[in-house]
């Protein structure tokens, strides 16, 4: 049905297209972050990526942005993901690629969304467009992990997190915070910058009760600019009181609980309930795919992140290690496998693990 086509002049618009697409993480979801170039007479004319949920999506702005449209049915048009079909909160982008009668479309990939699945690709080829399907198929569904996770796996990309010592804890003992209560940090401020990067790029962070109740964090963006995540905090037994940041309404969250008290709830704070007898990550997960949440960092502490790995539900892994040691404390989660990456941050060591 389709032409697959791999030769490098296209794979070079698509890695355009590529780059293109981060311009939108952290700001598309549950949208896919997709890039798009316009080229003619082998010169790009256009370029467009998607703009933040509810926006126009990435073909809709590049032919936007294209001065003479006349000129568009002579130009090939490249795109990450397959061109949508159907009306969301914007009409189908295959429909306007058609109008304007583009002699020529090359997919990075086709879109597993229900509402799409090779919609697009049929709409387009039935206005006579050239069509081709899987031009750098493996480097566009890596840039879509997070959206092709949540369509065909029915949950979000999951991201655990956590910072250990030399020595191998993530947090000292609590006798020694009770005898010097202070903030116990493990890494330096460049590497606890990354990490509010990364809190700006995903839909949604994660923590679990003690982590709330030992350490208050508040859970946002403070050192770099963009959208605070979906707050999602574990509380079995409804342990958190208002007086905490996470239940301070500033950013939307979601509290986990068996509890079901509302007498103990919090207004405008979402309450879910689940069975914490059961395998308690894929209850969250199901909560999370719910809630349309397509990526979520997990923060901590060790028993909510050795609760992913023990059902091993978990995509990413990045992992600090920091110059400080504790003697004795929490140990920190152990992942099996080697990094797929690794960086030095002065003094820290950040390795990153890919769950294949």
């Amino acid at each position: 049905m389709f032409y697959f086509c791999g030769v490098n002049i296209h794979q070079k618009y698509l890695l355009r297209c590529i780059e293109l697409a981060k311009k939108g993480l952290g700001s598309t979801a549950p949208n896919p972050m997709v890039g798009c170039v316009i080229v003619h007479e082998g010169k790009i004319i256009s370029e467009g990526f998607t703009s933040p949920y509810g926006g126009p999506h990435a073909e809709v702005n590049a032919i936007n942005a294209v001065k003479n449209r006349e000129v568009l049915a002579e130009c090939a048009l490249y795109v990450t993901l397959e061109p949508c079909s159907h009306y969301g909160k914007t009409p189908p982008c295959a429909d306007l690629i058609a109008k304007h009668k583009l002699k020529e479309v090359f997919i990075g990939l086709q879109d597993p969304h229900g509402k799409v699945a090779g919609q697009g690709i049929i709409k387009l080829m039935e206005a006579g467009c050239k069509v081709n399907v899987g031009i750098l198929e493996d480097e566009c569904r890596a840039h879509h992990k997070r959206f092709l996770t949540f369509q065909e796996q029915q949950r979000p990309y999951i991201i655990l997190k956590w910072a250990e010592t030399q020595d191998g804890f993530l947090a000292p003992d609590d006798s020694r915070r009770e005898t010097a209560p202070q903030p116990y940090w493990i890494t330096n401020r460049y590497s606890k910058q990354m990490v509010h990067q990364w809190r700006s790029e995903e839909q949604a962070i994660l923590v679990g009760t003690q982590t709330v109740l030992k350490d208050n964090p508040k859970l946002t963006v403070r050192n770099w600019s963009g959208k605070n995540p979906v707050r999602v905090v574990l509380d079995r037994h409804l342990k958190i009181n208002d007086a905490f940041h996470v239940l301070d309404k500033n950013v939307k969250t979601i509290v986990v609980t068996e509890e079901n008290d509302t007498s103990k709830h919090v207004d405008g704070i979402d309450y879910v309930v689940v069975d914490f007898k059961k395998p308690l990550a894929k209850q969250i997960c199901d909560v999370l795919y719910q809630n349309n949440i397509t990526s979520i960092i997990i923060e901590g502490g060790a028993q909510t992140l050795e609760t992913f790995i023990d059902e091993n539900l978990w995509d990413e892994a990045r992992i600090f290690q920091g110059q400080v040691r504790f003697e004795s404390g929490i140990p920190a989660p152990k992942i099996q496998g080697t990094p797929t990456y690794t960086e030095s941050i002065l003094t820290d060591t950040l390795s990153i693990y890919h769950n294949d």
